[in-house]
């Protein structure tokens, strides 16, 4: 009887239960900091938050929200139609090229636009020529904030879009023109609702980076709820006070994942039939195929092309500088520390979630919040925790305010990213295979060596540049977690920009730039393969 007892209880207490535990537990610390620093009770600062701060800026982030999204959903998702279903002119060019803009981070995109659209700049000089100058747009407005980050965000529904478009069936879209739709009533009636499961999610990636969002809202002007929490701390040292908007912002997130869930529901499309063959292209006149690829290309020229332009007009002719050296040098080894443990991680949760039961699944689903947490909460609950950890004397002292607590930081956020990857991997590997290689005797970490780690190659290679890159162009929780005096490429790119300094800025924004292209290319041959299969 005991011996059946104690084979139960390793059979659900096993390492792969434990680690999902551990992992689980690393986004709740978080949270849980965040509600006891906000329950405090030596600051009730809420009243005056409410009163006078909470309001604008919750405003404030609803407008930003609700603009970059629905442009963001409008780009992206006509643009991976036209490219899917119609031979416009360069498509496969065109195609890809979408794509180049999730390689620019969003303060890259305002700093490289702040000089050229300023009063100072050429364009206002240009406008004084032809225009009234009471006319000249606002740049650092709202409005502004809107177009720039929906330029720098809208691959991640362009994306997720066409991965639905080129995954459709030939048959159901040859059966639509057959019954007499239009092209419009084809997207309308048979692309658009199989597709809409995929465009939720990417609209919700985009709504996610832009409330994440600290470096280009500041430079715009634009008051949001993330600048908030970021100013209430650091500037005004109200610890307590940037808790409490910190939950508020948290509150907005829940809303936007309930609603993303809600929309999704449970509905699943299976589109097998007729998969094999070529996607039907749709006839256009040839005025509508230029207007198609002019529609395309104009997101591409000014959210990629034209800030690379202008940012290559700042660099330095001094060369490389002496400072760039240690920062790059700090932001590499971030990047791979961090990389590493996230795999490592989402390995661990997606093995675990393979083989498990309802309470793993849930732990498993806890500790891949963490990319729907802005950087500026995340790192708020870390260093509470850190600090409770370290006042409770559990040797953690060094972790506070260290480079540790960094990676720590940049492990939870971006876990999710490695997490989903490799969920989605396992998905190609067939439960059979397990089942094969159980029955030769080969238990679950035999399997995980000599089985999965194999057919998952391209998987972690993949999860583990997404996670690098994404590290190397995070901002908010990098200014506020760092030590002192300690630079990265985007702290340098912030600090020199902040101060009006391009010319420093440029090369490590070109820098960043560089190695964010690195999954964007890995995207694009992703897409190529969907398109020919």
């Amino acid at each position: 009887m005991s011996a059946t007892l104690a084979d139960n209880v390793r059979r659900r207490f096993d390492g792969w239960g434990l680690a999902s535990a551990l992992a689980a537990a690393l986004p709740l610390s978080a949270l849980l900091g965040l509600v006891w620093l906000a329950a405090k009770p030596d600051a009730p600062v809420w009243a005056h938050l409410w009163a006078y701060v909470l309001p604008q800026q919750a405003l404030t982030t609803f407008w930003l929200m609700l603009g970059v999204g629905a442009l963001s959903a409008f780009i992206g998702t006509a643009s991976a139609w036209m490219v899917t279903f119609y031979p416009i002119k360069m498509r496969r060019l065109i195609g890809w090229a979408l794509l180049l803009p999730l390689a620019m981070p969003t303060y890259l995109m305002a700093y490289s636009y702040g000089d050229f659209l300023d009063e100072a700049g050429a364009l206002y000089r240009l406008w004084q020529m032809i225009f009234p100058v009471t006319l000249y747009p606002d740049f650092r407005s709202l409005p502004g904030a809107v177009i720039l980050l929906t330029l720098a965000l809208y691959p991640y529904v362009y994306l997720s879009a066409r991965t639905a478009f080129v995954q459709q069936s030939a048959v159901m879209i040859e059966a639509g023109r057959t019954l007499g739709l239009s092209p419009f009533t084809c997207f309308h009636r048979l692309g658009l609702p199989l597709a809409r499961p995929a465009i939720i999610v990417g609209v919700a990636l985009v709504l996610m980076e832009c409330m994440n969002d600290i470096g280009a809202v500041e430079f715009l002007g634009v008051n949001t709820l993330t600048l908030g929490v970021y100013d209430t701390w650091v500037v005004r040292g109200n610890l307590a006070g940037a808790a409490q908007l910190a939950l508020t912002l948290l509150a907005f997130m829940a809303l936007l994942l309930a609603l993303e869930r809600s929309q999704r529901g449970k509905s699943v499309h299976y589109q097998r039939a007729g998969r094999q063959r070529s996607l039907p292209d749709f006839e256009a006149t040839p005025r509508l195929l230029v207007l198609m690829s002019g529609f395309c290309l104009l997101p591409i020229i000014l959210g990629f092309i034209v800030p690379v332009l202008l940012l290559l007009t700042h660099l330095p002719d001094a060369g490389w500088p002496r400072s760039m050296t240690q920062a790059a040098f700090n932001s590499f080894g971030l990047a791979l520390a961090a990389a590493l443990g996230a795999l490592a991680l989402g390995l661990i949760l997606a093995f675990a979630a393979r083989y498990g039961r309802v309470t793993r699944l849930f732990m498993v689903r806890m500790a891949t919040l963490g990319y729907a947490v802005p950087g500026t909460v995340l790192a708020l609950g870390i260093m509470t925790a850190l600090a409770f950890l370290a006042d409770a004397s559990f040797g953690l002292v060094i972790l506070s305010g260290s480079v540790s607590a960094l990676v720590l930081a940049y492990v939870v956020r971006f876990l999710s990213l490695s997490f989903g990857t490799l969920e989605a991997g396992y998905g190609q590997i067939a439960p059979g295979l397990d089942m094969a290689a159980h029955s030769l005797g080969a238990d679950k970490n035999a399997t995980l060596r000599r089985v999965h780690l194999p057919l998952l190659r391209a998987p972690l290679v993949t999860a583990f540049l997404l996670v690098f890159v994404d590290v190397m162009k995070e901002l908010p929780a990098t200014l506020i977690l760092r030590p002192f005096d300690f630079e990265t490429l985007a702290t340098h790119i912030y600090t020199y920009a902040s101060l009006g300094q391009m010319e420093d800025a440029a090369l490590p924004a070109l820098i960043i730039l560089a190695i964010g292209m690195v999954p964007v290319m890995f995207g694009i041959g992703v897409l190529e393969r969907l398109r020919r299969r």
